[in-house]
């Protein structure tokens, strides 16, 4: 590792190399790298800073052990992206005591209303931010994240796919889906 410069690695090419040597100082690279884009995902998802921190840290422990099931499919952000929103969500809903209840089938036939989608979107925008976050924290935490890889985070729905693993048409569904609870929700305090 002497001659070799790691710290110009490509992300993927230091995981591959975390995961053939188990350095965990090369480990430590990568957790500069991503510690606040992981970060804030979490807190997307906590309660406080306090518990973002944990559970980032959290996220960190777990992927060290999981490392090794990156293919190299995607780009490690991406998967990264994937892997902090599944353990969140996992989370949230465990200390919630939810079972999964929503599992839907959309099929790729699905149209869209276009002029529905934009007054949606109108509606989504006009809504007080004090009051947004309040209805945001009260919607199942799937659809919570998944507004905020469209709005916040300004994924596009090629983007979320790749993320969440499903088809184009579920991901639109999924946000409109989302949007409509969080304006109804919103619409409720």
């Amino acid at each position: 590792m002497t001659n070799i410069n790691v710290h110009k690695f490509s992300d993927e090419e230091l995981v591959f190399k975390i995961v053939e040597t188990n350095n965990s100082q090369l480990f430590a690279i990568l957790y500069d790298r991503f510690s606040k884009i992981v970060y804030n995902k979490c807190y997307g998802f906590a309660k406080n800073k306090e518990e973002a921190e944990d559970l980032t840290h959290d996220v960190f422990v777990r992927l060290f052990v999981k490392l090794k099931t990156f293919k190299g499919n995607s780009k490690f952000s991406t998967w990264l992206y994937s892997f902090t929103y599944n353990f969140c969500v996992n989370y949230v809903q465990r200390d919630k005591h939810k079972k999964q209840e929503r599992n839907t089938v959309v099929t790729d036939n699905i149209k869209e209303d276009s002029a529905f989608e934009e007054v949606e979107d109108v509606k989504l925008f006009e809504l007080k931010s004090e009051k947004l976050a309040k209805a945001l924290s009260l919607i199942d935490p799937k659809d919570k994240m998944i507004l905020l890889m469209k709005y916040q985070d300004d994924m596009s729905i090629k983007e979320i796919k790749e993320v969440l693993g499903v088809g184009e048409s579920a991901v639109k569904m999924r946000v409109k889906r989302a949007k409509a609870r969080v304006i109804s929700t919103y619409e409720e305090l």
